[in-house]
């Protein structure tokens, strides 16, 4: 019986000693997928303002008001918080001549998830994009 006593008292032990590592481990583990999560939303917010940009200034370049290039932003961007979005394009659409460059400027804030994350990245990370064209 004694053997038996043994080896429930190394199993209690083992227990406890699976808890506390999961305690430890755990808090680390829940900050780096959220870690990961916020760069993946900034990643995802810069390459689609990007490729919103591009198709702006491209409409900009064509000859679109200045109007018309922000209603298109504003209807095409896909991302959670559009209240943080904008744009900026120089020079206006009064100014704009053939042969000059127009630029559309794309500005947006990305809030964390990550409670963390504001102590090593600034809060909101501002995600900006810019795209030229000459216009024809």
């Amino acid at each position: 019986m004694s053997d038996f006593q043994g080896s429930l008292d190394c199993m209690r032990k083992e227990k406890g000693q699976a808890v506390v590592e999961i305690a430890l481990v755990l808090p680390i583990l829940l900050v780096l997928l959220c870690g990961v999560i916020d760069f993946g939303r900034i990643l995802y917010a810069s390459i689609h303002l990007n490729m919103v940009s591009q198709e702006a200034v491209r409409m900009g370049g064509l000859g679109k008001s200045d109007s018309a290039i922000v209603e298109y932003v504003n209807d095409t961007v896909d991302l959670a918080n559009k209240d943080t979005i904008s744009v900026n394009i120089t020079p206006n659409d009064s100014n704009r001549s053939s042969g000059e460059y127009v630029t559309v400027q794309i500005n947006y804030q990305v809030k964390y998830i990550t409670p963390i994350i504001g102590v090593f990245i600034s809060t909101p990370y501002n995600v900006s994009t810019k795209s030229t064209i000459r216009i024809e």
